[in-house]
């Protein structure tokens, strides 16, 4: 798992760069107004606390927040956004699920098609993939910590699993204790907590060309504007992954 790992780390300081070039703040906007859709309370609203701890870890401006929130609850304009999910196979057989929010689903189907078109991926239909992967919540900590005390306290915080195998601790979850877990192991130790599709299988890709083309394609979706995640079910060994990052 140390590759999947350092793909871990891999996404959060894309995140940073994209948060640096205000790219993150459309991406994390979109995720707030299709959560405060079911309810504008974060108290009573627990994807929308989720939503909003995601846009505070890339620095986004209260006023932001309390937009999105507003457009998503249908108090001020914009056109309304549809949650899609796309399914298809990257190089090598690797399986790659896309999550997207958009007002145009022409729009963002054609430019999720293009991108596994061009690095020689295939769109699949509807649970052609899905059943690879299962919903768990993902907690990377901050490099330097005591892998063993915090795993302990993870565990008895509620903690499902945890891999140790990478530079940083990757702590998994139930989706329904990313919170709780997060808080009990507090800021000075996590680095980045978020609800994702994870693979419950991998395909290795230990060839170095494909898997410079299977990132540069997952690269293309990410950069999607209306693509909010992007899951795959590679594991790629740890040092091609550091020679292509």
């Amino acid at each position: 798992m140390s590759g999947h790992s350092k793909w871990h780390s891999i996404k959060h300081q894309k995140a940073i760069t994209d948060a640096k070039r205000g790219k993150a703040f459309t991406k994390v906007a979109s995720e707030i107004a299709v959560a405060a859709r079911d309810g504008a309370d974060p108290e009573m609203n627990y994807r929308l606390r989720l939503a909003i701890a995601k846009a505070k870890q890339v620095n986004m401006p209260a006023a932001n927040i309390e937009r999105a929130i507003a457009r998503g609850a249908g108090t001020a304009g914009g056109a309304a956004l549809e949650e899609l999910v796309y399914e298809g196979y990257g190089s090598n057989g690797v399986a790659v699920m896309v999550k997207a929010l958009t007002d145009n689903r022409n729009r963002t189907g054609a430019d999720v098609k293009s991108a596994f078109s061009k690095y020689g991926g295939n769109l699949g239909s509807p649970g052609s993939v899905s059943y690879l992967f299962e919903t768990k919540g993902i907690i990377l900590c901050k490099e330097g910590v005591d892998k063993d005390e915090v795993g302990l306290q993870a565990i008895e915080a509620g903690a499902a699993d945890i891999d140790d195998s990478g530079e940083q601790l990757v702590i998994y979850t139930a989706p329904t204790d990313l919170e709780k877990v997060r808080d009990a192991l507090g800021a000075d130790v996590v680095e980045s907590a978020e609800i994702e599709q994870t693979a419950t299988q991998t395909v290795v890709v230990d060839d170095e060309k494909k898997a410079s083309s299977l990132m540069k394609m997952i690269d293309m979706l990410d950069d999607l504007d209306d693509v909010v995640s992007v899951s795959a079910n590679f594991d790629i060994p740890e040092d091609i992954l550091q020679k292509l990052g």
